[in-house]
């Protein structure tokens, strides 16, 4: 139902403020040259598409029309409480009162919202959703806007959420099995970690208490008013935001939100929404942890703030936001090169100024994944970067660097402003509404940027470290795998590399000059020698002189955006037995080398400025490339792919760099349990194969064969001539057709037309059960599998994605409403031709041990019902409604284009079929999904346990 967050994720790129000494003079220069733009004082203008306003009782509203996509409106319920506001009695209620929203409001009785939501497309989880955090509580729900009772319908739930919960003693204790099943699937080696070094991060305050999902013993025992208080005290509309942005007039929609919200009373003596703010500490706080099912070891440095963050209100405040952005840049491009050096500190690092858990504490925060043995190293090079730059600041050249690509990242969001979809407007205005972030328009913004990058100095971002890094107010974390082998890492160590960093003889960056071409020679190029247009779908097919094809779909779907993709067959089947194995993990590695000399550094510094990416791959059955462009830097996509057909390095340290990370990356995630589950069921399935490798260990990356896994790759794409190119987007044609004669016509066409050899071997079938024990937590999880032969047809394919769907529903109604046993349980079926007809059905759920046999026969039970009655007209409505609203979404998308394209030549199917999809969709029956179910799943299936230890 919700996307629950309270763990920290990884967070790239964001702005962080950075750093180096100037003198005083200098810092009066930057001073004057700032008052000169006049923009000290100057109010960030808030974007006029968007219409704000404040009801009487205290609710804040936003509304923008928006076409994208059509007939469809983005509605969201935002409350500024979350489970920092709970009392002693109320740990995990803010969380608990949001799944309460959805079992029984005034007008939407038990389980008819999700019902009615369903019946017009909308579907649980995927669409309708909410998620509770430590500040807040927001609810999501995206409407049909071309049917006016849909769209008062869903101004209804909204309004139904902020005031209307009926919180009946019955089904609170009805929700407590569905949410002490969430709070089951939380647990595990991170949290067990998360629970040790919080209160450190978060120290002297509420929120290391305050963990959104609660305890088990709250949600097991809490008192029904407990609940019902939390909804009084903090479901209110001073603490309430409305925000409506969709394919709806703005009229009607604030007429809408007046009529819903407006006689919602406004609190009387209402309880203070109080900050809750994190104390600062003199002394650096080291917080080492392990665990024996941890699967990842990482490094993490904050340098907390000793104030609570700045709201950004002026233009001189999105100027300083900039310089912090351009240092988030470089550094992050610094840590970068060090993971592609031959023996890498860190298998990824990052580093940013920004939030925490905390709204009211922000820090400036390094972080790194490390192999399990190398966190001392990890930190050191995190700590010594930071150094680096506070000692020497950055270079000019890098500088240059990321002035470019800062500017063209956002030319690229303005030239696609009046191409955004509703889903990604709205998180703004929540944002606004929480905490106060400036909403200009794209126009603004553009302009903005444009005018103030070029007067943006080097010193002003190197200045700015010493506002950040700090001998106090400091937190080091760490934490991995705990291994016997390995001696676990002490306090003191932490504070010797500190100390022993401050004092280093440090080198400062050395900024390698690079050329500003790629391509250095080209053979002649080619010609075009036969040009077709499919006008029923608008698809232009080019054939060139040396047999490739060249297929592309001119859309306006995005401004500035080119997809692309190829394939050529073959691919790894094509090598013999004993080379597959032999090459083992290499392939993946190839790539890292660069290309016609060029280092990936050497490729990443060239591109600053332009945005195009391309990537190789080798598969079971094809070999080929994915890609995107802007349309400007077109050129730039078709160069790399030259290059990758024709000037492939070959370099043993970066190949080295690479098997470095991934063992560091892969080494320990077997000591995940539930990894470890899908891991050994792969096996159980496939472990006959003659070809299967099962999970990387560190002796079989050791053991892959570079040379010749580069061999075969020179092997794979000596032959441009049998490959097809995919082209999706703002193309100009004149522009393809000339890139594609240079780029392509001029690769080598040898006719070689290679086939796939397929496998004889087939994946395991029948009845067996598979029963997993690992893992110290009381949680368990189902898989049942049917899979087998099966004769492909177009109407059987849809009936049995049908009947996986419909199955869902199901096990939701049954498994987690009416049990109450599980958080989550879903099915999915498909038959596929290729590479082989096959069908393939699962059931899945996560759930108490002590559950697994009754819930494992309930959703059995639930298959059977459909075998012997089919399914309701009511439920394969709902599957074919969201289907079909799904598909009218996804077909104004470049990536369903480019996708559904490259998949129609491969599996060699009717190119036009999409054009009778609704049709297809529509004539699927009742009967049509039963017959599918009968056939197929009325038999043996496979059955996997993955239980805890003993």
């Amino acid at each position: 139902m919700k996307k629950y967050r309270y763990l920290f994720g990884l967070i790239l790129m964001l702005s962080i403020s950075g750093l180096h000494t100037t003198t005083a003079q200098s810092q009066q220069s930057i001073k004057k040259e700032i008052a000169a733009f006049n923009l000290d004082g100057t109010t960030i203008p808030t974007d006029p598409n968007v219409k704000i306003g404040k009801l009487s009782n205290g609710l804040t509203y936003y509304i923008r029309n928006n076409g994208k996509p059509e007939n469809k409106v983005e509605l969201r319920l935002v409350v500024n409480a979350g489970s920092i506001l709970e009392d002693e009695d109320q740990l995990g209620l803010a969380h608990f009162m949001e799944h309460m929203n959805f079992n029984g409001t005034k007008n939407f009785k038990k389980n008819e919202l999700v019902d009615y939501l369903q019946s017009i497309g909308v579907k649980f989880g995927a669409h309708l959703n909410a998620y509770t955090s430590f500040d807040e509580t927001v609810y999501i729900l995206p409407i049909p806007s071309d049917d006016p009772e849909k769209l008062e319908k869903g101004f209804q739930i909204i309004e139904d959420w902020a005031h209307n919960a009926l919180l009946t003693d019955e089904e609170i204790d009805n929700e407590r099995g569905v949410v002490l099943e969430e709070y089951r699937l939380g647990k595990g080696a991170n949290e067990r970690m998360l629970q040790k070094y919080l209160p450190k991060i978060m120290y002297g305050s509420k929120y290391a208490k305050r963990l959104p999902i609660g305890t088990k013993e709250n949600l097991e025992n809490f008192e029904y008013e407990s609940l019902r208080r939390f909804y009084k005290d903090w479901y209110r509309p001073d603490l309430m935001a409305v925000i409506a942005v969709g394919d709806v007039d703005v009229a009607v929609l604030e007429e809408k939100i007046k009529s819903h919200f407006g006689k919602i009373p406004a609190a009387k003596n209402p309880k203070p929404r109080v900050s809750h703010e994190v104390k600062n500490h003199e002394e650096t706080l080291i917080a080492i942890e392990t665990d024996k099912e941890a699967s990842f070891a990482q490094v993490q440095v904050l340098f907390k703030d000793l104030g609570v963050p700045e709201k950004v209100k002026t233009e001189e405040d999105y100027r300083k936001q900039m310089v912090q952005g351009l240092f988030s840049q470089m550094i992050n491009n610094r840590l970068s090169e060090l993971t592609e050096s031959e023996n890498p500190p860190f298998v990824f690092g990052s580093t940013y100024h920004g939030g925490t858990w905390a709204r009211s504490k922000e820090a400036y925060q390094s972080m790194a994944m490390s192999a399990p043995d190398g966190q001392l190293k990890a930190l050191t090079a995190l700590l010594e970067e930071n150094e680096r730059v506070k000692k020497y600041g950055f270079k000019q050249g890098e500088f240059e660097r990321a002035k470019k690509s800062m500017l063209a990242r956002i030319d690229k969001a303005y030239k696609d402003r009046d191409k955004m979809e509703s889903s990604r407007i709205v998180g703004r205005y929540v944002s606004n509404f929480l905490s106060g972030r400036p909403i200009p328009s794209m126009d603004w913004t553009h302009k903005f940027y444009n005018e103030q990058i070029p007067t943006i100095k080097l010193e002003e971002v190197n200045k700015l470290i010493n506002q950040y890094i700090r001998d106090t107010n400091t937190v080091i974390v760490l934490t991995g795998p705990e291994k016997e082998d390995t001696p676990k890492i002490t306090e003191a160590q932490v504070l010797d590399v500190l100390k022993s960093v401050k004092t280093k003889d440090l080198q400062p960056y050395e900024d390698k000059a690079v050329g500003n071409s790629l391509i250095s020679t080209l053979p002649p190029a080619g010609k075009i020698t036969n040009k077709t247009t499919n006008d029923a779908i608008g698809v232009t097919t080019l054939t060139l002189s040396n047999g490739a094809k060249v297929i592309y779909k001119k859309t306006d779907f995005k401004n500035d955006e080119v997809l692309f993709s190829a394939f050529s067959y073959g691919g790894s089947s094509l090598y013999s037995d004993e080379d597959y194995k032999a090459i083992g993990f290499a392939s993946g590695g190839l790539a890292e080398a660069g290309v016609n000399g060029l280092s990936k550094i050497d490729i990443r510094k060239m591109m600053s400025g332009k945005i195009a990416r391309v990537s190789p791959y080798i598969g079971s059955y094809r070999e080929g490339f994915n890609g995107s462009a802007t349309p400007k830097d077109l050129e730039t996509l078709f160069q790399m792919t030259h290059l990758y057909f024709t000037k492939l390095n070959k370099d043993e340290k970066a190949y080295n760099s690479f098997i470095t990370k991934q063992k560091g990356f892969l080494t320990n995630m077997m000591k995940s349990p539930q990894f470890y589950f899908q891991f050994e069921m792969g096996k159980f399935m496939n472990g006959k194969n003659p070809r299967y490798r099962g999970f990387p260990t560190p002796e079989m990356m050791d053991a892959s064969d570079y040379d010749l896994a580069y061999e075969k790759y020179l092997e794979r794409f000596a032959d441009a001539g049998d490959f097809n190119f995919y082209f999706v987007g703002n193309i100009n044609e004149q522009k393809l057709e000339e890139y594609a004669t240079k780029y392509l016509a001029s690769l080598p066409g040898k006719n070689s037309n290679e086939t796939p050899k397929f496998s004889s071997f087939r994946p395991l079938t029948g009845k067996h059960t598979k029963i997993i024990e690992k893992g110290e937590d009381p949680k368990s999880s189902v898989q049942i599998i049917f899979n087998g032969e099966a004769d492909y047809n177009r109407k059987d394919a849809i009936a049995m994605q049908f009947l996986g769907e419909i199955l869902s529903i199901k096990l939701i109604e049954k498994l987690r409403e009416e049990e109450g046993g599980v958080y989550g349980a879903s099915a999915s079926g498909n038959i596929s031709s290729h590479p082989y007809d096959w069908f393939n059905f699962r059931i899945s759920f996560p759930c108490g041990p002590e559950n697994v046999d009754k819930l494992k026969d309930a959703a059995l039970a639930e298959l059977q019902a459909i075998i012997d009655n089919g399914p309701t007209e009511k439920d394969l409505n709902k599957v074919k409604e969201s289907t079909l609203l799904d598909n009218k979404e996804q077909i104004k998308k470049n990536r369903y284009w480019l996708r559904y394209l490259s998949n129609s030549d491969y599996q060699k199917r009717d190119v036009n079929r999409m054009l009778k999809f609704e049709e297809a969709v529509q004539a699927v029956t009742l009967k049509d999904v039963q017959s599918v179910a009968k056939k197929y799943l009325d038999g043996d299936y496979i059955l996997g346990i993955h239980n805890p230890e003993k």
